[in-house]
C-alpha cells in the first residue's frame, strides 16, 4: 500500500460517491470535499473522513481489505472492488464476508439495513450490487407497481456505457436500463440515455472521448472504464441480479 494508491483510491470514492451524496441519499449531510477530491483536488484526510459517514459503502470497503490484507479500505484497490468489481473481487470468501457482514451490521438500527438477516446470506457479494439489490428495500417494493423502485434500484446500481456524443455538460451514451417484467429483474436491450458530467468544480473524467466506456452513477458520468472492467462489471451485475430474482421468485 502507497500513499498513492490512498490518494487515487479516495478520488475514485469520491467520483462513485458524489452523485447520490449531492442527492441526499447516503452519507453526510454536506460533503463539498467529494466534488472538488473528485476532479482531481482536496485533501484524502478529508475525504476519507467523509466515507467513513457513508453507512453502505464503508463497511463494505472495510471488510474487503481486511479480507485482503490491505491496510486501508481507500486503497484505490479496495475501491475499484467494491464499486465496479476487480481481481480482489475474486479473491473474497463471500461466505465470511456475508458472515462477518451480518456479525458486524446484521443489527444496525435503520431502515437500510433491516432487510440483512441470515436469509439474505445466500445473495451476498462484496460489491456495490449486492447492497443496491439485496439490502435495500426497493426490490421488495417491485411488486406495488409503482415506478420508484425500479427507477431507485436502476440509477443507484452502478451502470455502464459506451460513450456515443460528448459536450461540455453531457454526454450520449449507449446503455442497457434495468427492467422488471413483473416476476424478474433483467438488463433490457441498447437505449441512448444522456448523462450529465460536469458540476460546479468541473468533469471528473477529463478529456472523454467518443467511443469510450464509462461508469454511470445517478445519471452522471463519474469513471472511465477499460472494456474489461465495463464486461466485469457487466458480469457481476447480471450475477447479482440471479440471486434476486431467486428470492423474488420464492415470495
Amino acid at each position: 500500500m502507497t500513499d498513492g494508491a490512498v490518494a487515487r483510491g479516495s478520488r475514485l470514492f469520491a467520483r462513485y460517491a458524489h452523485a447520490p451524496n449531492e442527492l441526499g441519499y447516503c452519507g453526510p449531510a454536506s460533503a463539498a470535499a467529494l466534488e472538488h477530491a473528485a476532479c482531481g483536488g482536496g485533501d484524502p484526510a478529508v475525504v476519507a473522513a467523509a466515507a467513513r459517514q457513508f453507512t453502505g459503502a464503508w463497511p463494505y470497503q472495510q471488510l474487503i481489505a481486511a479480507q485482503c490484507g490491505i491496510v486501508d479500505p481507500l486503497d484505490e484497490r479496495v475501491v475499484r472492488a467494491y464499486w465496479t468489481r476487480n481481481l480482489l473481487t475474486d479473491r473474497i470468501d463471500v461466505h465470511r464476508f456475508g458472515s462477518e457482514l451480518l456479525t458486524g451490521f446484521g443489527d444496525r438500527a435503520g431502515h437500510y439495513w433491516s432487510h440483512l438477516t441470515a436469509d439474505l446470506l445466500p445473495e451476498v457479494t462484496a460489491t456495490h450490487a449486492f447492497h443496491v439489490f439485496g439490502v435495500y428495500p426497493w426490490s421488495r417494493l417491485l411488486e406495488t407497481g409503482m415506478p420508484q423502485p425500479l427507477h431507485v434500484l436502476d440509477s443507484c446500481r452502478i451502470g455502464w456505457g459506451k460513450v456515443l456524443e460528448v459536450s461540455d455538460d453531457d454526454a450520449a451514451v449507449r446503455v442497457r436500463r434495468l427492467e422488471y417484467d413483473g416476476t424478474r429483474l433483467a438488463l433490457g436491450a441498447e437505449a441512448v440515455r444522456r448523462v450529465g458530467r460536469r458540476t460546479a468544480s468541473g468533469v471528473f473524467v477529463p478529456g472523454l472521448r467518443v467511443g469510450e466506456q464509462v461508469a454511470l452513477h445517478w445519471d452522471f458520468v463519474c469513471d472511465r472504464l477499460t472494456e474489461e472492467e465495463a464486461g466485469r462489471l457487466e458480469s457481476w451485475t447480471v450475477r447479482q441480479l440471479g440471486h434476486t430474482n431467486r428470492r423474488l421468485g420464492s415470495r
